[in-house]
This record gives structure tokens, sequence and C-alpha cells, in this order.
């Protein structure tokens, strides 16, 4: 059911990222952000993208990178007509899975502070609030970071 995405993928990574993106974004925050044109190509290539397919179509994916101390979800989409269906959740409880696996023991990942629907998803999910930072490319937009013990349901307090 959630596999890494090979380059055949690229198109329906690309398409879903897109549609996922630009629907929960643009109406909030006034803008669509990198992950709905990002070129997935690369992260393809590197093995940073898995994409869940319950009936043989991809239906949403996860940007996923390995970093020294932890794994950052990137990004995370499922497309409009398979949400509300668990596969954002799902999704999240694999990267949870393999950081357990990797010996990570932390699974980070950040969004727009507007983003008031995702953050309550996250929270939902076992992801605590650890910080808010400025957006690197829009002035004036605050990211909030959120983490995650491996493992675990519990979120890590700091």
């Amino acid at each position: 059911m959630i596999r890494i995405a090979e380059p055949p993928d690229a198109a329906a990574v690309h398409r879903i990222s897109a549609e996922a993106y630009t629907a929960a974004y643009q109406p909030v925050i006034g803008y669509v952000p990198k992950p709905a044109f990002e070129d997935y190509a690369q992260r393809i290539m590197k093995g940073e993208v898995l994409v869940i397919c319950p009936c043989g179509d991809v239906a949403g994916l996860m940007v996923l990178e390995t970093r020294p101390d932890h794994l950052l979800v990137y990004s995370i989409a499922v497309t409009t007509r398979a949400q509300g269906k668990g596969y954002g959740r799902t999704l999240l409880a694999y990267a949870d899975m393999l950081a357990a696996r990797t010996h990570n023991q932390e699974i980070r990942l950040f969004t727009n502070a507007r983003m008031t629907t995702t953050l309550d998803f996250y929270r939902r999910c076992g992801f605590r609030e650890v910080g808010t930072r400025p957006h690197p490319t829009r002035t004036g937009e605050h990211l909030v970071d959120l983490v995650k013990i491996a493992g675990s349901t519990r979120a890590i307090s700091r």
C-alpha cells in the first residue's frame, strides 16, 4: 500500500501536491506554497518520496528527508477525492515506523502558522509545537515547527 515512488510516479506526485496544497493553502494564506509546484524528479531519484496506493493508483504522498538525528516530513499530500480516508494519518504512522526502525528519535515537520486546520491535524497525530520562526521567503509569515518521539504516541515536550 505504501512504497517508494518511482520515476513514472512523478506526474501523479506533482498533480496531487499541486491539487492538495493549492486547495488547502491558497484560500487561507493567499498564495500557493513551494510543494505545489516543486519538481519532484530529484527527490524521487533520491528515494525521498513515498506514495500510498490503496487501489493501485497513487492517492497520496509524503516527502521524507533523513537527517543525522531525525526524519523530516517535508511535505504530505492526499488527492482531494481521497481526503478523509485516513491516508495522511497512515503516511505519518509509516514515517513513525521508519524512524523507529532507523533509530531516529524524532520526527519533525513544519507548516504555516495560519494553517490552523493542518496544525490541529498534526497535534491529533501526536506532534507537539516546539517553536515558531519567520518564513524564509515570505516576509511577515511564520512557520510552526512540530516534533514527535518516534515509535511513541506521545509528543516531545520541550
